[in-house]
């Protein structure tokens, strides 16, 4: 597969991915090498990799414990120990394998060790192969609040290699589906109608769809890096589902949800305000409903949660002047962002979701 070119940064594919790798790590000439893995990742993950650099390099591995609720502050103060007690320097290279807590929080600690030193992505789960690695977004989360420290600054590239899912379990290939889900709802009518339907779907199709969808999401990013305008389009469903996602981490009571767990939620109570709000259809609202379904089984939310939850939505990132905004669908592969809703439309969507 052709690599796709962003503005800084280059993802690769497939075995060509060692191509590039084995090339640059030749030619930059790093002083060190770290490789930052969750537990799940080095035990499944990193032997794979050690297996394709061809050459020596002085090479230390830091392991974190896997989980969102690993993705903060404390995490990192303490890699920035461990890179400073084992003398990474300003030409040190990290490279972040795993998923996307690893290539969030990875990022974030290399654009932020010693003013910045290069980074390399190496996804691990289908979330991070779509979404995550790739664009730029660096950064940790704030208490319960998702992404709310961090940069934007690409990676010296991105190397997308399925091999990689083959111990992924259900659950978290599911989490990645969404995003790509949204890539279509957002972006390309087309590109959702063909992954809508999951049972039309061979196993030799992922390569492709991951392609089509990170070729969707660099395209956005592309046009426009820091957010400004219509990079707002990839937090459609983000915006409730962000909200959500954060309220289950913080309540033991509740079940932890994955990301895409969360924002599936989100995408099904935002189509619904859309359909309210803008012209998307009754029948694209109930496609997108039964497609999201279809994957994610509906999670309980209580009535008593509604107003917690939403009281969380005043820390999204697109908010302005004190100003909620949300992306919404104008139909399937049309957004618009920068929509204010009323309260009493977002408690509507929580009563359509729990209707369902």
């Amino acid at each position: 597969m052709k690599p796709i070119i962003s503005k800084d940064s280059v993802v690769y594919f497939g075995q060509e991915c060692y191509t590039a790798l084995n090339a640059y790590l030749e030619k930059a000439n790093h002083s060190k090498i770290f490789i930052l893995v969750d537990s799940n990742t080095h035990e499944f993950c990193l032997s794979l990799f050690m297996s394709k650099i061809e050459k020596e390099y002085d090479i230390e591995v830091i392991e974190i414990e896997p989980g969102e609720i690993h993705k903060n502050i404390e995490t990192c103060s303490g890699i920035w120990n461990v890179l400073s007690e084992l003398g990474a320097d300003r030409k040190s290279l990290m490279i972040n394998l795993g998923g996307g807590v690893v290539t969030d929080m990875g990022g974030f600690i290399a654009c932020t060790y010693k003013r910045g030193i290069n980074y390399i992505n190496i996804p691990t789960s289908l979330l991070a192969m779509v979404d995550a690695s790739v664009g730029g977004k660096t950064g940790v989360d704030l208490g319960n609040l998702k992404n709310m420290i961090g940069v934007i600054s690409e990676s010296e590239m991105v190397l997308v290699d399925t091999e990689y899912l083959n111990t992924l379990p259900t659950n978290q290939m599911c989490s990645g589906f969404a995003e790509m889900l949204k890539h279509g709802l957002i972006q390309d009518r087309q590109y959702w109608e063909k992954i809508s339907d999951l049972s039309k779907l061979e196993l030799e199709d992922l390569d492709q769809m991951i392609y089509d969808s990170v070729v969707i999401k660099n395209n956005i990013v592309f046009e426009d890096p820091t957010e400004q305008n219509i990079r707002k389009y990839l937090n459609f469903g983000h915006t409730l589902g962000h909200a959500i996602e954060s309220y289950y981490l913080t309540h033991p009571e509740r079940p932890t949800l994955l990301h895409g767990e969360a924002i599936a939620i989100g995408m099904i109570m935002e189509a619904f305000i859309s359909s309210e709000e803008l012209s998307l259809t009754k029948d694209d609202l109930e496609h997108i409903t039964a497609v999201i379904l279809a994957t994610f089984p509906k999670v309980t939310i209580d009535k008593e949660d509604y107003q917690p939850i939403m009281d969380l939505l005043i820390h999204d990132k697109k908010n302005e002047k004190g100003n909620i905004y949300f992306v919404l669908l104008n139909t399937l592969g049309e957004a618009k962002y920068n929509c204010k809703v009323a309260n009493e439309l977002i408690l509507k969507s929580f009563d359509y979701y729990m209707s369902l």
